[in-house]
């Protein structure tokens, strides 16, 4: 009887082994439910913090190009105003020199001091030098022995040119100054003075 219930118990708890061992692990629909949430929580961070460091990389780059642009722009008109500066020196100099040379090169003076008053061009430079050539051939000391005219411009008086400066008979420049101031004044161009000119025997203007 002993070897019975023994060989019943082995028996009973094979059974019940094999019972157990057929039954699957399920998760229950609360618990599944809960990790899908968590997956696609997980998901949706993952994509908002890439989504915000794309955002402030981005931010960054622009911030970084305007702020490269500025300093471009800022370097660009820093040489531009470097080179105008320079420029200008050279002009100044260049007139400073032609109007400091009126004895030794009186057209050259001249030409330069003409945009003072307005005048440009070829056709009005060509006018104002045969005004003056026919006039005094461009001598600081001409004198007309008749009228007494002055310098290159003519002045009658000569003490008219005073106006333009105390240093009128013996400075180019101041002749010229003078001159230009009253072509302007009294035939608006030196082609205008140039013209009178022509139509006046003997010649005056």
């Amino acid at each position: 009887m002993a070897l019975a219930l023994v060989g019943t118990g082995a028996v009973g708890v094979g059974g019940h082994d094999a019972v157990a061992d057929a039954e699957p692990f399920t998760l229950s629909a609360a618990a599944t439910h809960q990790a899908t949430l968590s997956a696609e929580q997980t998901s949706a961070d993952t994509a908002r913090i890439s989504s915000e460091r794309a955002g402030a990389n981005a931010q960054r780059a622009a911030l970084s190009a305007k702020a490269q642009a500025a300093a471009k722009a800022k370097a660009e008109a820093v040489a531009k105003a470097r080179v105008a500066a320079a420029e200008k020196a050279a002009r100044a100099k260049k007139r400073a020199s032609l109007i400091a040379g009126a004895q030794a090169d009186p057209r050259s003076a001249a030409r330069e001091l003409m945009s003072d008053y307005g005048f440009s061009g070829a056709s009005q430079w060509n006018c104002l030098n045969l005004l003056w050539e026919g006039e005094s051939g461009w001598n600081f000391k001409a004198t007309n022995s008749s009228s007494g005219a002055y310098g290159i411009p003519q002045s009658l008086p000569a003490s008219k040119m005073a106006s333009a400066g105390a240093d009128y008979r013996t400075n180019p420049a101041t002749q010229i100054k003078w001159g230009l101031d009253y072509i302007k004044q009294s035939y608006g161009t030196p082609c205008g003075a140039w013209d009178f000119w022509n139509n006046r025997f003997p010649h005056w203007y």
